[in-house]
């Protein structure tokens, strides 16, 4: 699986941005996707997760109210909205693939596959 993410740019903070992930390959509808972000001089931190059909859906602390992630397995696409933005959301974001269990969502060994990220930065 391979994956592209856009959607970044510079917003101001109460702003939106809608971050898209396309996956090529035909087995996309059976990974468990998650948003991922790292901030400079910070480690990588989870950000969301979906499962494979999109029944379910899990957030960090900190992005949950403000962000939510979706995903259209027609179009070998998940999406992640952010709303609400405040300069702590500035950050590279990451979209990956995981063939793993649910109940590791959090974690990045989790995940098989990642996206070239794509830079998101919240102006205050």
């Amino acid at each position: 699986v391979q994956l592209q993410a856009s959607g970044g740019g510079l917003v101001q903070a109460g702003g939106s941005l809608r971050l898209s992930c396309a996956a090529s390959g035909r087995t996309f509808s059976s990974y468990v996707m998650g948003w991922f972000r790292q901030a400079p001089g910070k480690e990588r931190e989870f950000v969301a997760a979906i499962t494979s059909s999109g029944g379910s859906t899990y957030y960090a602390d900190h992005v949950k109210g403000r962000f939510t992630i979706s995903r259209d397995n027609a179009k070998n696409t998940v999406y992640l909205q952010m709303n609400s933005l405040k300069p702590e959301d500035t950050a590279v974001y990451y979209c990956a693939a995981a063939r793993g269990s649910w109940h590791l969502r959090q974690k990045t060994d989790n995940y098989n596959y990642w996206g070239q990220g794509t830079e998101v930065t919240v102006s205050s």
